[in-house]
């Protein structure tokens, strides 16, 4: 038996991925955290915790995430201490003027928090409380905020500097490897989701619960290839690759749940679904062998080759299955059906073509497919980022205020603990949530800080045996920031027991100044968490509602949006939104599924729209195309009721758009084409195609649009 056959072998290397990888990072935070306190103690600046406390704050599994935050962290941290000066050179011992103008700083960065979502959020969360950190303490001492500002950008520098040492150099995990392993894994899943679908053994809530996973992995390779920039040059040369190649993928899935859907609709008539499965059939035998597999990039270019041939033979395909499907005399509509259904696969395998072409050239360092200018256009909600920015200015305003009335002494402590409690909570979906388990790790820091500065510390002499009695309480608090679930805790312990419990080159040993401390901490903490809960909740039903209005709002794009990049705007759009709402609405799978089935909706009648505005202006110049033609003024007409019916649903909207779309669709057929109307050479039968999967969509009862209700409906296969 080989060693790699042996149980136990096999066990070390699957805790080697799991657990191992956690305790790997907690050595990595600590060893970080203590060779950048030692250095500050020995270059003896004014605050070596606050050094410290950058490590924990920055300190990530994947390397290229440390670099990536490390950066926004420095660039957040310089504009918010050239900030403070501003204010201070602007309002000189003038607490009621600094105070407002701080506190709308701090609104303004947390409003771009939410705006950006990444770390490029995290640059304005540390611009916000960086003005509060560096300008409070200061605030009666303003001749000291200009060296308070270049002390902190020092020690944050030195922080940073050995997080991302430590991150690179010992047992590094790098973020281009998941990366990697993240564009080469989810084909297999998608392949065996498209199989499972087209050979009709895949259930409903399947079929949602992959589409969400698929989102979701979108959003998080866009995060991805961001952030391999830092550090990956190899990946770097790729980078326009991976847009592309994750744009394309949104593109096939999105053109195969349009399929499924329209296959869905049309179960019931086995007439057309028997015509169609010699074709299904061939494409499902062509995607068995990559179902469930990493997709290489020698297997892309199998996959290439055998789409080639799936192509190369599509239309003579279709004429034959066409002259046997006309032989049994199908209805019109089951005509349109068949005609749809096609025009649908097709343009599904070119986009499967394209996407399989990206994926082999990965292999190559330079390819001509790198040339790729549709960037992935993130959608945030405006009410939802003024919000987030109304939320910390009052907070910062309300405690500043109480702090400056009563002079409490750690008044400064629990504003500017405030300040980045709500920074750090303005991009979560439940700030209140995040905010109290803070709080509840920060209330944990307090009981081992007491035990540790007045039992412990005076009973130890060096620095060995301080990085001895810290690493317990540290090594926890890395444990619950490496879970998602438990992460606000962890950084709650990890922070606020270092700003009140780690000494710093003069040790003072104050138990009322700690009680007050921390006590300070704790409220500016527990009052983020109530403004969380009361000031307009991002995980309550107006956000949600909100969304969904914004989602229905890019069929409008889709109509008349500029058509430069317009496809892939228009998905990458659908799918940010979707996915922040998924998130804000955690918990409410009644929710959720609406904002599902808008998704498939709206992503349905968009790509067709995309589509019908691709083909007429591609429309070779001739009578039967020209712009006033009626079905050209049909599409129009069609455009503007659907505009009305997405901004505002209703039954009299729903049933304007259809009366419309019948009108069109007969103007279409009536229309004189100068060409035959073959699968391959006729504009106006794949117009007639997609109007009729336009009026499917409508009419789909699964559909939100179907609980409007509507008189008369027409054939709705």
């Amino acid at each position: 038996m080989s060693l790699l056959a042996l149980p136990w072998r096999r066990s070390l290397l699957a805790w080697a991925r799991t657990d191992g990888v956690t305790w790997v990072f907690i050595f990595k935070v600590l060893l970080a955290a203590f060779a950048t306190l030692w250095l500050a103690m020995r270059l003896e600046l004014p605050q070596p915790r606050t050094a410290m406390i950058t490590v924990f704050i920055v300190m990530q599994a994947q390397s290229g995430q440390v670099f990536a935050k490390s950066f926004y962290r420095l660039l957040g941290t310089i504009a918010g201490s050239a900030v403070t000066v501003l204010l201070f050179a602007l309002f000189p011992q003038n607490s009621e003027l600094f105070l407002p103008s701080l506190a709308l700083w701090v609104g303004l960065c947390s409003a771009g928090a939410q705006r950006h979502r990444n770390f490029r959020g995290y640059g304005f969360v540390l611009a916000g409380y960086t003005a509060a950190m560096v300008g409070l303490p200061v605030l009666n001492h303003p001749e000291g905020a200009f060296m308070a500002a270049v002390w902190r950008v020092l020690e944050i520098g030195l922080g940073l500097l050995v997080s991302t040492f430590v991150s690179a150099a010992i047992l590094p995990q790098s973020s281009s490897a998941a990366m990697r392993n993240a564009l080469y894994q989810r084909f297999g899943v998608f392949a065996a989701f498209v199989v499972q679908h087209l050979s009709g053994q895949g259930q409903r809530d399947s079929f949602e619960s992959v589409n969400v996973r698929l989102i979701a992995e979108a959003v998080g390779l866009e995060s991805l290839r961001s952030i391999t920039a830092f550090e990956d040059p190899h990946m770097r040369h790729r980078s326009g690759r991976v847009s592309r190649l994750n744009s394309e993928f949104m593109g096939i899935t999105t053109r195969f749940n349009a399929l499924h859907q329209l296959l869905e609709r049309i179960h019931d008539h086995g007439q057309v679904r028997a015509a169609l499965e010699p074709a299904l059939l061939a494409l499902t035998r062509l995607l068995e062998p990559f179902c469930g597999r990493a997709l290489t990039d020698r297997d892309a270019q199998r996959l290439v080759l055998a789409l080639e041939g799936y192509k190369a033979g599509f239309t003579d395909e279709v004429r034959r299955l066409r002259e046997l499907f006309l032989a049994r005399a199908p209805s019109e509509a089951d005509l349109l059906d068949f005609h749809t259904a096609f025009e649908l696969l097709y343009r599904f395998v070119l986009e499967l073509h394209s996407y399989a072409e990206t994926h082999g050239s990965l292999a190559e360092h330079r390819h001509a497919r790198e040339q790729w200018r549709e960037p992935w256009r993130a959608q945030t909600n405006l009410w939802a980022c003024i919000a987030s920015g109304v939320r910390g200015a009052l907070v910062l305003l309300a405690l500043g205020s109480f702090w400056l009335l009563n002079d409490w002494p750690s008044g400064a402590t629990m504003t500017l603990v405030a300040a980045a409690t709500v920074g750090l909570s303005a991009a979560t979906p439940n700030p209140r949530r995040f905010s109290f388990q803070m709080a509840c790790g920060t209330c944990l820091g307090a009981l081992a800080g007491f035990v540790e500065m007045f039992f412990v510390y005076p009973q130890i002499d060096g620095f060995p045996l301080l990085c001895l009695v810290l690493s317990p309480v540290l090594a926890f608090g890395a444990f619950l920031a490496s879970r998602p679930q438990w992460v606000g805790y962890g950084m709650g312990l990890l922070i606020f027991f270092s700003i009140g419990s780690v000494p710093g080159n003069l040790t003072l040993f104050d138990p009322y100044a700690f009680v007050n401390d921390y006590l300070g901490m704790l409220l500016g903490m527990l009052f983020c968490a109530a403004a969380g809960a009361i000031i307009l909740p991002p995980n309550s039903r107006w956000l949600w509602r909100r969304l969904e209005q914004d989602l229905r709002g890019l069929v409008v794009f889709a109509i008349s949006g500029p058509g430069l990049h317009l496809g892939s705007g228009f998905d990458s759009r659908v799918r940010d939104l979707v996915h922040q709402a998924y998130g804000l609405s955690a918990g409410q799978p009644q929710v959720q599924r609406s904002l599902l089935r808008w998704m498939f909706t709206v992503l349905e009648i968009g790509h067709a729209i995309i589509e019908l505005r691709r083909e007429q202006d591609g429309l070779p110049i001739h009578p039967a195309y020209h712009e006033r033609q009626p079905w050209r003024q049909g599409i129009r007409a069609l455009g503007r009721s659907l505009i009305r019916l997405f901004i505002q649903p209703s039954a009299v909207n729903l049933e304007r758009s259809l009366g419309v779309l019948e009108q069109a669709i007969a103007e279409v057929q009536a229309a004189d084409e100068p060409f035959a109307r073959h699968f391959d050479t006729s504009v106006l039968r794949r117009v007639q195609s997609y109007l009729h999967f336009i009026r499917s969509s409508l009419l789909d009862p699964r559909s939100p649009l179907a609980e409007l209700g509507h008189h008369g409906a027409p054939h709705a296969a």
